[in-house]
């Protein structure tokens, strides 16, 4: 995929996740998400903490123990929202700057093209961009370039996603499923 297109898809998760973030009340916070051991200021927390690595791994080609345990726990402090939203912005810059997506990052599992960690991070803002929607009760449809985005970045291992532990075991789609439903089904959610 084009570089210009990696960027473009993962701006546009980063978007709709923040869309969601800004809609969280005061009493949603604790509501429980379609990741049962998450509720919404966990799930914040997951994607906050994600996007902290980001800067460290892409701009500065840290390795995980150069990094240690500096983003665990709570990331989120007494402003989630607004940590999420310069935390987001870091992580793109670093995805964005000139050369970073023909970087290779160190990750926990082996070197790794930053285009393809950065492909990475944007289906996990897409899936759980829904987890978010579902736990708050916002809008679940996602933009379809972020679903074939997604799809296309899954399907290669698909077969393994299973034995990963990440995500839940695969859930029958209903037929006549869409594509969002069959991504989701794929990844452990049900719809």
């Amino acid at each position: 995929m084009a570089v210009a297109s990696v960027l473009t898809h993962h701006r546009d998760a980063l978007a709709e996740f923040a869309d969601r973030v800004h809609r969280i009340t005061d009493d949603q916070w604790t509501a429980a998400t379609p990741c049962t051991e998450w509720n919404v200021r966990d799930l914040i927390n997951h994607l906050v903490a994600e996007q902290l690595w980001a800067v460290p791994l892409v701009r500065d080609g840290a390795r995980i123990a150069e990094v240690g345990g500096a983003y665990d726990g709570d990331v989120l402090g007494d402003d989630p929202v607004g940590v999420w939203d310069r935390t987001s912005r870091a992580a793109h810059e670093a995805f964005a700057a000139p050369g970073a997506l023909e970087r290779t990052v160190h990750l926990s599992y082996g070197d790794t093209p930053a285009a393809a960690y950065c492909a990475q991070m944007t289906t996990d803002l897409v899936v759980h961009t829904w987890d978010l929607s579902r736990a708050i009760g916002a809008d679940e449809r996602l933009p379809q370039t972020l679903i074939d985005a997604a799809v296309r970045e899954v399907a290669p291992y698909a077969a393994d996603l299973d034995k990963s532990g990440v995500f839940g075991p695969a859930v029958e789609p209903p037929p006549g499923a869409d594509a969002q439903t069959k991504l989701l089904c794929l990844l452990g959610r049900n719809p």
